[in-house]
């Protein structure tokens, strides 16, 4: 079995999959982390790797960037492939000025513009949550391991917000009692195919630029310098039933 974008069968990928946005990452991710793996597709370059992780099958797939390529991937890997839980793991920008660089954000709920629910589904749709299971376990994770998290609401962009001519009129459109504290660009189609498929999705972040700090993460330090929360999202997939 495949289906236009992935060449693997069907059993090939496990059903926890830890989603990184960079190909790159994901094979970083399982040359360092993972045992026994497998690379099982590299259709367009988006690396999936199925292997082991304490013992617990994982697989680890790149999405790309943005909603249409994240929802692509998700929506075969719900629908198709049997599986089961997503976290993904991705870089943001931070919207409040006591987050620093690198530290990890975990989203509960996603604002988007987008019309991604309303092309998909029909569904006038702008605001999405996480789930609460995941999430939980995620929390639960990062308190036993000593990992520091913020939770927070977050926006997710139709381009680079860095890159928007002015970020306080995106802000302005976003509802007044919803106070992000990030922004990404591929959460919110994670989260709405989780909803209408009946499946789980969690997205980590990592701070790698702020509209309060003048440095930006490089790309070097995006792909391997996330190591803590990479880590955070492997330790509570074994958490996961």
């Amino acid at each position: 079995m495949s289906t236009p974008h992935n060449e693997a069968n069907l059993g090939d990928i496990a059903k926890t999959v830890i989603m990184p946005g960079d190909p790159l990452r994901a094979k970083y991710i399982a040359e360092n982390f993972l045992s026994e793996y497998k690379l099982v597709n590299s259709v367009r370059g988006m690396y999936a790797y199925t292997g082991k992780y304490n013992n617990k099958e994982i697989t680890v797939m790149a999405s790309g960037m943005g909603m249409p390529s994240m929802g692509i991937y998700c929506y075969e890997l719900y629908k198709f492939y049997d599986v089961e839980n997503i976290i993904r793991i991705g870089s943001c920008g931070a919207y409040k000025p006591e987050l620093k660089l690198f530290d990890i954000i975990l989203s509960e709920n996603v604002f988007s513009e987008s019309n991604f629910a309303l092309t998909l589904n029909n569904e006038d749709c702008h605001i999405v949550s996480s789930n609460e299971y995941l999430n939980n376990i995620i929390k639960d994770t990062a308190k036993k391991t000593n990992v520091n998290l913020y939770l927070g609401n977050t926006v997710c962009t139709d381009c680079f917000d860095v890159y928007m001519t002015d970020v306080n009129k995106f802000l302005e459109r976003v509802p007044k009692d919803f106070n992000p504290v990030s922004a990404e660009m591929e959460a919110f189609a994670l989260f709405y195919v989780a909803k209408i498929l009946n499946k789980k999705a969690s997205c980590l972040m990592s701070v790698v630029d702020s509209k309060y700090i003048k440095e930006i993460a490089t790309a070097e330090e995006r792909q391997t310098g996330l190591n803590t929360m990479i880590k955070l999202a492997l330790d509570s997939s074994l958490n996961i039933q």
